[in-house]
């Protein structure tokens, strides 16, 4: 079907494909057109393409993000309020996806201790990564949807909530990225960045810090890429009026020592409680602090406040508000299979994305949207890069209702494990740049 309207949609694709740039109005018709189902998904898919090889200048990105935003619903907090009537700086955080990736659930309260607001709309796991949204439901009783007043009622009164994003904040990149994933082009920088930014503008937050994982588990394999891709959403967000920052964070090893979804609930309520494995505590704290530093909130000491249980007060407040328990036990996977060490010495490498599939095989991840997920399926790490580890002792648990899984799970993890002499280190640092 040919589209109707100022423009031909073959025009369009051929600018792009001679290497031309889109104007403004090219690029507010286009994205407005294929919304609506008059430009056809080959169509589209050709232009995608042209994209992918020929690339966006920042004014091209700038544009199609914004035609992406102005594709649905806008949030507005501007006017939120806290119980005691003084304004609300609303912060946000987006990773680009990992593995043991849970660093949402101890954050969210612990910017909130301070007096932001944060809205983090969050998503489900496919593949390999998983989903914040998966593992806040494996609390009994916690709901993922919310109404946008609840939303806003929740945030005035707990000052965060987690939840699921609603189906009109930007449809136009909903029907884009089912696209892009069966046309080969998910890997178009303009596009992923477009995609990313144009939910986090749509949802209205003032502030913004993009955590970009580099690294095995994540999807952009190279510090490089991972740099463009954070430069481009930097610039999109400032151009739209968000103040935006972004980190770039190693993936190459999984963060914590867990992998799941309720083992990662229990290991984030560890966190909050004071304690927890050093990497998510430094990258929460981290996070925190430029969240707060974004929206113009001095003089915070987020590590404080993870020690003295201010932050695990707001979590409970958090979790009961949707409807969760704070205080039920989790679901505990039925069976387990130890997973031992070869041999003495330093564990230098543990693959991110040899664990990410294994927990997805195990049952914690989907391959389909409408898979279930096991609440306590996944993997438990007993040593991180850097242990010094004796042959026999267990290194990793896998966990799962369905022991037949277990199989498929070792197969992944055969070499995922690296041992080196004794007196090897890692070479690996959390944090590797910063970029605003």
């Amino acid at each position: 079907m040919n589209a109707q309207g100022p423009y031909a949609a073959v025009d369009i694709i051929g600018i792009k494909r001679d290497g031309g740039r889109l104007s403004a109005d090219h690029i507010a018709w286009t994205v407005a057109a294929y919304t609506r189902g008059d430009i056809a998904e080959e169509q589209m898919a050709a232009l995608n393409m042209a994209i992918l090889l020929n690339g966006m200048d920042r004014a091209e990105i700038s544009q199609w993000t914004a035609a992406m935003v102005a594709s649905g619903e806008t949030l507005d907090f501007s006017g939120l309020r806290n119980s005691a009537g003084a304004p609300m700086p609303t912060t946000d955080k987006h990773s680009t996806g990992g593995v043991g990736d849970k660093i949402t659930l101890p954050l969210a309260p612990l910017v909130a201790v301070f007096g932001a607001a944060v809205p983090q709309l969050s998503g489900r796991g496919l593949g390999h990564t998983g989903g914040t949204l998966d593992k806040l439901e494996a609390i009994p009783g916690w709901r993922a949807d919310v109404t946008h007043e609840a939303m806003l009622r929740q945030l005035g009164e707990v000052g965060a909530v987690v939840c699921a994003a609603g189906g009109n904040l930007a449809p136009a990149d909903k029907k884009l990225y089912a696209l892009r994933d069966v046309t080969g082009t998910v890997e178009s920088i303009p596009l992923i960045a477009s995609s990313i930014m144009s939910k986090k503008i749509a949802e209205g937050t003032g502030a913004l810090v993009l955590d970009v994982k580099v690294g095995s588990g994540a999807f952009m394999k190279t510090v490089e890429r991972a740099r463009e891709l954070a430069q481009t959403m930097v610039a999109l967000g400032q151009d739209a009026g968000v103040n935006t920052v972004a980190l770039l964070t190693d993936m190459s090893t999984p963060l914590g020592l867990t992998a799941g979804n309720a083992i990662e609930v229990e290991e984030s309520v560890e966190v909050l409680a004071g304690g927890g494995p050093p990497d998510v505590v430094e990258l929460t704290v981290t996070l925190a602090q430029e969240m707060l530093d974004a929206a113009g909130i001095r003089g915070a000491d987020p590590a404080a406040a993870l020690r003295d249980g201010r932050a695990m007060d707001v979590w409970r407040r958090m979790i009961a508000a949707q409807g969760g328990d704070p205080d039920a036990p989790l679901p505990v996977a039925r069976e387990s299979d130890v997973i031992y060490a070869p041999a003495d010495g330093v564990l230098v490498g543990l693959d991110a994305m040899a664990v990410g599939v294994a927990a997805w095989r195990l049952g914690a991840g989907r391959a389909r949207k409408e898979d279930i997920v096991q609440a306590g399926a996944g993997v438990r790490m007993h040593a991180k890069p850097g242990a010094l580890v004796r042959a026999g002792e267990p290194l990793m648990t896998l966990l799962s209702d369905t022991p037949e899984k277990f199989a498929g799970a070792r197969e992944v993890l055969a070499d995922a494990v690296t041992i080196a002499p004794e007196g090897s280190r890692p070479a690996n640092q959390l944090i590797i740049e910063r970029i605003a």
